[in-house]
């Protein structure tokens, strides 16, 4: 099994390019996108499996962590679309699967990844813990810029006449940075080699559909 060890961040890699890649030319370029957008579920499900299948030491802290991730990203959308705070107004589509209280429950799983992924580049800088929280909540926002105007394509998520508010983004900033300075106190193990590479091709991804729209 120690041989084989070595292939094991390869071989993920490469299927997380294999299927964001076919995710993008189905999107783009198959002429059915629609049969593409319901595959959006397994491919976010796919991405967390691997992604925490490189995570070490599972323990309370880490059960904690990713409990409390998921409900306050989760709720904080609930929030956002019953009241338009937070974000502003928008409604979900159905491209992200099953929904609670009109949010996707993936949505969630979303918010840990996302936290968990930028959360271990910011921790790449070296910086004081406070400037890492800072640094991981603006690549969260950074994704989230490219990501919106290809949700809306995509029903993912639509906003209210069709424009995406300032508010979008602060409010993202501010759950993104609060749920990073938790990252950051947390007890938990923070040296997963694919959580780099998860941010990066989700990021490639979207500004490629982003730039194509």
């Amino acid at each position: 099994m120690q041989r084989y060890k070595r292939y094991a961040l390869p071989l993920a890699l490469a299927v997380l390019l294999i299927f964001h890649g076919v995710g993008l030319w189905g999107l783009l370029w198959s002429g059915d996108p629609e049969y593409f957008q319901q595959l959006t579920p397994m491919n976010l499900l796919l991405t967390n499996a691997l992604l925490f299948s490189f995570h070490r030491h599972w323990n309370g802290a880490f059960a904690l962590f990713a409990a409390a991730v998921f409900a306050v990203g989760f709720l904080s959308e609930v929030v956002g679309v019953h009241t338009g705070l937070l974000f502003g107004d928008y409604s979900y589509g159905a491209a992200l699967g099953a929904k609670l209280w009109e949010v996707p429950l993936l949505i969630g799983l979303n918010w840990l990844m996302l936290v968990y992924a930028t959360g271990h580049i910011s921790n790449y800088t070296g910086l004081p813990w406070l400037a890492k929280a800072l640094v991981g909540a603006l690549l969260m926002v950074l994704l989230d810029y490219f990501i919106e105007p290809v949700a809306m394509r995509y029903d993912f998520w639509s906003w209210q006449g069709n424009h995406i508010p300032v508010s979008n983004f602060i409010g993202w900033f501010g759950v993104a940075l609060l749920l990073q300075l938790y990252f950051q106190r947390a007890n938990i193990f923070k040296q997963n080699r694919l959580a780099p590479y998860v941010y990066l091709v989700q990021l490639i991804f979207f500004i490629c559909l982003f730039s194509l729209l």
